[in-house]
């Protein structure tokens, strides 16, 4: 197959070597002019993927709507909060009736949409049967360095999810497909933000009780507001829940948990952000999930004392504190 991947961050080029490793012609769009040169002639992604071969069968163009003309598939892989404008520019140009893959992760702070309703928002509603997205615990190094991964392929369109579930599958990156669009969305999104104080907790030294306790209530956070969204508790359980957020949470290539981490160590926010090339979704994930649960009347304490710490500079120990002194609860209360 002709695929266009939008997006040459770790994850996008990943995914392009994936696909070009599967035998498809890949296209991948960047915005650097220097990285589009460097992929083309070097083979590599040295800013953003260093240290591994690029295929032949993977080329670079610095033009986006090259990248999508023509294509039998396109994936998207921008950073969450550049999803709206990047699609805006190529929504009248995407060949009717090819699969498009989001594999973005986060919510938009404007809107507090998921990036599948963002890409309902943008695209014509003929685009809209052709939807799908990518997420689970995969970690771009690893997808690079061909370890084993298991994702999950969410759309409302089963034969769709099928599709892309064959296209994407080698005998090292097995994909699972399911129909629960927000489950898996939230998963994504929410797992980066608990990663956030998943780092910090560490980074403190409070131990693994606590490290434990806070992945699974940050687990019931997720699933709490999954379920006011309509999704599926399951799903949480599953590879774009449980999995991603584990990963997540524990991995030390999440920039994520790096985040928190520095932050546990008393670096300020803008130290942190000043020192990375990458983005950390969790950022502005944070800001989104507060919101959107006071919009949605979802508790979701973890997440709240996340934002409070990245936004409104609230100490990270009296944060932790904070949590430790709330009222008395059932585990599952609010879950369902």
């Amino acid at each position: 197959m002709k695929i266009g991947v939008i997006g040459a961050g770790s994850w996008g080029t990943a995914l392009a070597k994936l696909l070009a490793e599967n035998g498809h012609e890949v296209e991948i769009w960047a915005y650097e002019p220097e990285l589009v040169k460097e992929i083309n002639e070097k083979h590599e992604n040295t800013l953003y993927l260093p240290g591994f071969r690029l295929p032949d069968n993977l080329s670079a163009t610095g033009d986006l709507h090259t990248c999508v003309r023509g294509k039998e598939l396109i994936l998207s892989v921008p950073p969450s909060h550049v999803v709206r404008r990047v699609i805006s520019e190529i929504k009248d140009e995407i060949p009717v009736g090819v699969p498009i893959v989001s594999a973005s992760k986060g919510i938009e702070n404007e809107t507090l949409m998921l990036v599948s309703d963002i890409m309902e928002d943008v695209l014509p509603i003929h685009c809209h049967p052709y939807l799908c997205y990518l997420s689970g615990p995969s970690f771009a190094k690893e997808v690079a360095a061909q370890k084993p991964t298991a994702v999950t392929v969410a759309s409302y369109n089963h034969k769709l999810a099928e599709h892309v579930q064959r296209v994407f599958s080698s005998e090292l990156f097995r994909c699972y497909t399911s129909s629960d669009v927000p489950g898996v969305e939230i998963g994504g999104a929410l797992k980066n933000v608990i990663a956030i104080a998943s780092g910090a907790i560490t980074a403190m030294d409070l131990g693994h009780n606590a490290s434990s306790g806070m992945i699974t209530r940050g687990l019931n956070e997720m699933t709490r507001l999954a379920v006011r969204l309509g999704a599926n508790p399951l799903t949480l359980s599953g590879l774009a829940g449980m999995g991603d957020l584990v990963l997540t949470c524990t991995g030390g290539l999440s920039r994520n948990r790096t985040l928190g981490y520095k932050l546990g160590q008393g670096m300020t926010i803008k130290e942190i952000l000043d020192d990375m090339n990458m983005v950390a979704e969790g950022v502005k994930t944070s800001e989104s999930v507060y919101h959107l649960a006071k919009k949605m009347n979802v508790e979701m304490p973890i997440c709240e004392q996340v934002y409070l710490v990245i936004h409104e500079g609230k100490d990270v120990r009296e944060a932790v504190t904070d949590l430790s002194r709330r009222d008395l609860k059932r585990e599952l209360a609010g879950l369902y």
